[in-house]
């Protein structure tokens, strides 16, 4: 008899343990709340234009890939994967710019424009971060939080001792290089799990190696043709996927998920119930609190989110030349503009801007002539410090106008195409804990032992998946969350 999995969401996380239990014969159902698939990873089209609404790069390709081979199929079929070149194009305001880029002699002559002596060091720099991405790579990345005793074995011991450190990341970074450009510019990839340079630990040292080392792609159509392959693949291997179709609790009796209640009413039973919604939200929202006596609600409103973002989504209606694919646009003060997210949890009035422009790779992604900008920036989850519906106008000209003090001329006369995202419409629309995109932060230095495990420690036959849960946020850090908890419940039944 085979067994049903019920599996709530169709983000990533959840089409990924989908596929993977499905081609294992078990019986798949995903229940998605929102009328398309892909969770944050989404897309908005309007008049031509298209826009990605979530994740915008695509990293460790390789565990895309896995997934499809898994499957049985070859990635070539589904989906057109582009290199990015440069990697991202970075500017200050003193007019500096620099394009990061996977052939390291053209960072590091870019790094020697700014400070020699930096450039000299990122060699060194970056070898430090494929030795710990490696140790990662057989430790965090190979197994669950659940299976922690076996990465405690003494063959792992000193691997993990080597990658975790006292030290921040900030200070980690300050110790090769001396330039607060290159700094900032290396400091940045603590965003990319929502957390802090300056709180979260070196251990996130790693990460430039993944770009670097590893390269950055792009799926030619849009970003969104990663969910809507998987979506394929997904039906291709059984998997029965209902939208529209919201659940209103997850079923419990005697420490045992056995299923779920839709808001109709119905009950879908199930052998084990996989959430791809925030792993915090689940347990607040769909789990009674009396059935889950280790985690009261006023646990949960302790455990800190990530950053969220505010998102400006411009169709407009000329060229800017001096844009990449990717761009980022720093701040001045880049302690002071964490600190007011995470400390003050305000908005940073001098914040750092994300801008995405895949028609510059990609002429589908907006009319003939035109641009379609991805415009993000670190925002506080949302607290009472904020009320976004006043806020959200005064910010957008903010950043407006801070992208053309920086170069993007006349831009603002230019939009023909204007949607704002704040990080109420992320806590709204996706159910995440106080709107963060990564769920739980990573400050601290025994963050990545902290984030919820793939399986339920009190609840039996409960399993998370999504960036909310372990190892994290990205594409590939979710790929992986679904493969961990299918592996899991394999493991159960074997």
């Amino acid at each position: 008899m085979r067994r049903k999995v019920i599996i709530i969401g169709a983000g990533l996380g959840g089409l990924s343990a989908a596929i993977r239990l499905a081609r294992q014969n078990f019986e798949v159902t995903i229940l998605e709340k929102n009328e398309t698939v892909g969770g944050k990873v989404n897309i908005i089209k309007s008049d031509g234009y298209r826009f990605d609404t979530g994740a915008s790069l695509l990293t460790m390709r390789n565990v895309l890939e896995d997934l499809f081979e898994f499957a049985g199929r070859d990635t070539r079929d589904y989906l057109d994967i582009i290199s990015c070149e440069p990697l991202c194009r970075y500017f200050w305001s003193d007019g500096s710019t620099l394009d990061a880029s996977t052939d390291i002699d053209k960072t590091e002559n870019e790094i020697a424009l700014i400070d020699p002596v930096d450039a000299a060091n990122f060699r060194k720099f970056l070898s430090d971060a494929k030795q710990k991405y490696e140790i990662a790579e057989k430790t965090f990345l190979a197994y669950s939080l659940n299976d922690l005793p076996r990465l405690l074995r003494p063959k792992y011991v000193k691997d993990l001792f080597a990658i975790s450190s006292l030290k921040t990341l900030d200070k980690h970074n300050e110790s090769y290089f001396r330039s607060a450009k290159i700094r900032q510019l290396f400091n940045r990839f603590a965003t990319y799990n929502g957390s802090s340079p300056f709180e979260t630990p070196a251990t996130f040292a790693l990460v430039p190696y993944v770009e670097f080392g590893l390269g950055a792609w792009y799926a030619r159509g849009g970003m969104y043709e990663i969910p809507r392959s998987l979506e394929k693949l997904a039906r291709e291997s059984g998997v029965k996927i209902k939208l529209k179709c919201e659940v209103e609790k997850i079923e419990i009796e005697n420490k045992k998920a056995f299923g779920v209640r839709l808001k109709s009413g119905e009950i879908v039973p199930g052998d084990f119930v996989i959430s791809n919604a925030d792993a915090i939200e689940t347990y607040r929202r769909l789990i009674d609190e009396k059935k889950r006596p280790n985690l009261p609600d006023r646990k949960l409103d302790k455990i800190e989110p990530s950053s969220s973002g505010f998102v400006l989504l411009l169709g407009v209606k000329k060229r800017f030349p001096n844009l990449a694919h990717h761009n980022v646009f720093f701040s001045d003060d880049y302690k002071a503009e964490f600190d007011a997210i995470f400390k003050a949890k305000r908005l940073a009035p001098n914040p750092t801007i994300y801008v995405c422009a895949t028609s510059r790779i990609d002429e589908t992604q907006a009319p003939e002539g035109c641009e379609n900008l991805f415009v993000l920036v670190n925002a506080p989850s949302t607290n009472s410090n904020i009320e976004w519906k006043k806020a959200a106008k005064d910010y957008r000209d903010l950043i407006i106008e801070k992208l053309e003090n920086f170069g993007l001329q006349d831009l603002e006369n230019s939009i023909e195409f204007e949607q704002i995202i704040t990080p109420e419409d992320f806590e709204n629309k996706y159910n995440a804990n106080r709107g963060s995109i990564y769920g739980v932060s990573s400050n601290g230095i025994f963050a990545a032992f902290l984030r919820p495990p793939n399986k339920a420690r009190r609840i039996e036959n409960l399993y998370f998946v999504g960036g909310a849960t372990h190892p994290g946020g990205g594409i590939p850090l979710v790929l992986l969350s679904g493969k961990f908890a299918a592996d899991l419940i394999a493991r159960e039944v074997i």
